[in-house]
């Protein structure tokens, strides 16, 4: 889904929509890499590094779960760099085509929390409390069976829906600068996850002075959004006052000299050829000129 809302922004912005999925092949792998990454080092070291781990290669199974989205989005967006300059694409472009779609797979993505059973929130009585099993190896054991938990990943889910029109609609408005629909995203997931993190999330997490590790990486999106989204409004005003014409989406690949078709040597030959043969009846002429 992701990748087909892309390739459609990405043709509206004068692009090849299939080179979207060509991007993708480079940026999905790296995403899947970052996610992982983000998981062992920074969520989660402590399972897979240290004297007491069992496994020193447990950090590679990545089947057994654990990946992080913000190092998918992080690493992701390093490979579809890469697949941009790849193919001569116009990489902020490119970006704020699939910002939108990017954002609507982590809306469905969240989702697997919810079959998980995992990454709740605090105990809730509200009517749309998520009940854990208390047989689950997620349920908090300090509470007691039946408690209620929020849903933060519907809530999550739902605000990244609500960015997603968000997106879509200050696109068709035409209000926002190449590059700034990209950093917009950035920001605003960022906000939303800072929220989560700070009121809402329970299980365990990595603290940095005393707080939880992932409030300090949405804080960061939401830092790397805001400025991202100004310097890329104040470039795009400096090149209009300039005169700069926008980059084009893609970039045409250089001319290549063209190949002599095929027999096009054979025929330049003939007709040297037969310019350098005298023409049909010159010599006759001559012949009688001289005479006369």
């Amino acid at each position: 889904m992701c990748l087909w809302l892309g390739s459609r922004r990405w043709k509206a912005a004068g692009g090849t929509p299939e080179r979207v999925f060509d991007v993708a092949m480079w940026a999905i792998p790296a995403g899947i890499i970052g996610a992982r990454a983000y998981h062992v080092l920074i969520t989660d070291p402590g399972s897979y590094f240290g004297p007491n781990v069992a496994d020193p290669w447990a950090f590679l199974k990545i089947w057994e779960g654990g990946i992080g989205i913000m190092g998918a989005v992080s690493v992701g967006a390093l490979g579809a760099w890469y697949g941009c300059r790849r193919y001569g694409m116009n990489f902020p472009a490119f970006a704020d085509a699939v910002a939108p779609g990017i954002l609507l797979a982590q809306a469905f993505g969240r989702w697997g929390n919810w079959f998980n059973q995992e990454l709740f929130g605090k105990p809730t009585t509200l009517p749309w409390g998520l009940e854990i099993s208390a047989s689950s190896g997620n349920f908090p054991t300090q509470y007691p069976a039946g408690t209620l938990f929020h849903p933060t990943f519907l809530y999550e889910s739902l605000w990244n829906l609500l960015g997603v029109a968000l997106l879509l609609w200050l696109g068709r408005k035409g209000v926002l600068k190449l590059g700034q629909t990209l950093w917009l995203y950035v920001f605003y997931y960022g906000v939303g996850r800072l929220f989560i993190e700070m009121f809402l999330r329970i299980d365990t997490s990595e603290m940095l002075w005393g707080v939880r590790i992932h409030v300090w990486t949405a804080l960061l999106l939401v830092l790397l959004g805001a400025v991202g989204f100004v310097v890329a409004g104040r470039r795009a005003a400096a090149k209009a006052a300039a005169g700069i014409e926008p980059a084009p989406a893609e970039i045409a690949p250089k001319p290549v000299a063209d190949e002599p078709a095929e027999g096009a040597e054979e025929k330049a030959t003939e007709k040297a050829s037969k310019k350098a043969e005298p023409a049909e009846g010159s010599d006759s002429s001559e012949s009688s000129t001289k005479s006369s």
